[in-house]
């Protein structure tokens, strides 16, 4: 069995996968993370660890796992896939889990892997096996906080439910509409742009506000919340294979 541990910026996912298969999953912070770690390693025959993290705190508690199989992903970690990105070094491991995912899920074909988080990335790996890079811009989330931060007058908001009209009459609805059907515009005018450029483009939703924002998409896409944590289970199995020890 394999544990994964995802650190993001506003929580923590440990997930056990068995032969590919998710069989368990349970979110923490890191006041108890060192806890929630012991509990999963203890009820499970856990034989191998992948650590993502994308702000490095808690990496003192993951070199305390007694476990000989345990990796940190990073660019340089052996991938089945190439990285074409400019700036390797600065590329989120996140992103690195994703597109892993994507090539598992579709190997030799096109895909745009978008993560609706905190951040809104776009990342797009091509039929040959390269990641080729993509975009960030803000989550749902950051679109209301900042109006609020950034203004004098704008109120707080929380991210609707539900479909929200094109035309605002109240302020609120005028925020909730420039920020949601924004970022709509934006996914669906990505979409387009990508499949202009490269024709046939398989499109796969994830993140926090994925189940959300597929609601208000036209076009088709492959919605899964887990997609990280599968990717980094990909990435994690691809390193006992022998490709991967000769990288």
């Amino acid at each position: 069995m394999n544990l994964i541990i995802d650190e993001g910026n506003t929580r923590i996912k440990l997930a056990v996968f068995d032969k590919g298969q998710l069989v368990d999953i349970e979110y923490t912070k890191i006041e108890s993370y060192r806890e929630s770690v012991k509990r999963i390693i203890t009820g499970y025959k856990i034989e191998a660890v992948i650590l993502s993290s994308v702000t490095d705190e808690i990496i003192s508690v993951f070199n305390e796992i007694e476990i000989k199989n345990k990796i940190i992903l990073s660019y340089k970690t052996p991938l089945p896939f190439k990285i074409s990105y400019e700036t390797p070094n600065t590329l989120g491991v996140d992103r690195i889990a994703l597109v892993a995912a994507a090539w598992k899920k579709n190997p030799n074909e096109n895909s745009l892997i978008i993560d609706a988080g905190t951040c809104i990335t776009y990342d797009f790996i091509d039929a040959t096996g390269n990641y080729l890079g993509g975009a960030i811009a803000p989550g749902l989330g950051m679109r209301f906080k900042g109006m609020h931060c950034f203004t004098k007058k704008l109120p707080d908001l929380k991210v609707p439910e539900g479909t929200i009209g094109l035309i605002g009459k109240t302020t609120k609805q005028c925020m909730e509409s420039g920020a949601l059907n924004g970022m709509v515009f934006e996914i669906e005018g990505s979409i387009r742009a990508y499949q202009q450029k490269f024709k046939k483009v398989n499109i796969i939703l994830t993140g926090g506000d994925a189940n959300f924002l597929c609601k208000q998409l036209k076009n088709s896409i492959f919605v899964n919340s887990n997609f990280l944590l599968e990717g980094l289970n990909e990435v994690l199995t691809y390193q006992f294979k022998d490709e991967a020890k000769l990288k």
